[in-house]
């Protein structure tokens, strides 16, 4: 079988985050039982045109900001060539509208959709283009089935008129051959924030919540790892907030120096105002670390409230403080939370998701 994919990047592309992450780690895996898979994604100046990845035939073309203009002047030619069985769109911010011109079965990945919550990620003009881009979807892919990687997303299509039956959930996963306990040593006071530096992901949240920690728990310590537009004004604050001796920055990090840090946190939160699961939810479990949330979307769903983790009210810097700072000073609790996240975890296995994408591309042939 012949399976070409679009998507804005692929698992190299430093602007890639979650989304990159599923769709790399499923379909090298359908790549390896011998079907071809080619992506097609944007292009980067430090990356080659074309390369092959994990068996995946990665093509890239065209800037990021124009890429998908070009999508189907491309895929034109590349249906030319190759004979596909199926495409996969992997609808991210803005859709490619592939039912417009493609006449090959499609299969759609939706992680999330942004709605509102883009107008906190850039400026006006590009957030309204995202933003009524996606008011389409419904329309456009009525009758295109769709794998998504949560409830809440499962959600918000049906929402937009997406048929339920149309609909499937493919989760995101974890490799536990890299992502697991270790030697089961935490730092006393640890905590982790680890994802994009973007404004919604609301980072100033968990910075604030800081101070309030800070006076019950001095020898607290942050951990922030990633890289992204919205870091110099987190430094700033940090600075201004006389944080420098419990925040530190560490940039991008590799994922030995990610599973290296999520071992040795004693929790990780993510304050974010959205997300589609939450990837480095169950990759933190997975090492043993219980994660505290927002309760939002995608959130709600890869955080078992209670018990391998918390929720709290999206923007409350008070409550997220309090718990943060119940959940620091109990430590036989933090024991607890660790022991059922590492159960949570190991429900998420990539191999049983690639089984599952594979069954459903081949159903819908």
């Amino acid at each position: 079988m012949k399976i070409l994919a679009i998507n804005w990047q692929d698992i190299k592309n430093p602007f890639g985050g979650g989304a990159e992450v599923h769709f790399h780690e499923i379909f090298k895996r359908i790549a390896k039982k011998g079907h071809s898979v080619d992506l097609f994604c944007c292009s980067h100046p430090d990356l080659p045109d074309e390369e092959i990845i994990d068996g995946i035939r990665v093509v890239r073309k065209g800037k990021r900001s124009v890429f998908n203009f070009i999508v189907p002047v491309y895929i034109k030619k590349l249906f030319d060539i190759n004979s596909y069985n199926i495409i996969i769109d992997d609808i991210n911010k803005i859709p490619f509208y592939t039912p417009f011109y493609v006449k090959k079965p499609i299969l759609a990945i939706v992680h999330h959709l942004f709605k509102k919550s883009i107008f906190q990620q850039t400026n006006f003009l590009a957030a309204s283009y995202v933003y009524f881009s996606e008011l389409l979807i419904g329309r456009v892919y009525k009758k295109i089935p769709f794998t998504v990687v949560s409830r809440s997303t499962k959600e918000e299509l049906i929402r937009e008129g997406i048929p339920e039956k149309n609909i499937k959930i493919i989760y995101n996963c974890v490799d536990h051959k890299i992502y697991n306990p270790g030697d089961g040593k935490k730092e006393n006071n640890l905590i982790g924030y680890l994802g994009r530096i973007k404004k919604y992901k609301r980072i100033d949240i968990l910075i604030n919540a800081m101070l309030i920690v800070k006076k019950s728990v001095p020898e607290v310590k942050l951990l922030i790892l990633g890289g992204g537009d919205y870091l110099p004004v987190l430094k700033k604050m940090v600075k201004e907030k006389g944080l420098v001796k419990n925040i530190e920055f560490l940039g991008y990090a590799d994922y030995k120096l990610k599973v290296e840090i999520l071992r040795k946190c004693e929790l990780v939160v993510n304050p974010s105002s959205k997300e589609g699961w939450g990837l480095t939810v169950i990759e933190s479990n997975a090492c043993g670390t219980p994660v505290i949330a927002s309760n939002v979307p995608g959130l709600k769903d890869s955080v078992v409230d209670g018990e391998t983790g918390y929720l709290f009210k999206f923007g409350n810097v008070f409550e997220l403080a309090d718990k943060i700072i119940t959940t620091l000073k109990n430590k036989p609790l933090l024991k607890q939370l660790s022991e059922n996240a590492i159960k949570w975890s190991q429900k998420f296995n990539w191999d049983d998701s690639a089984d599952e994408m594979l069954t459903l591309i081949e159903k819908n042939l």
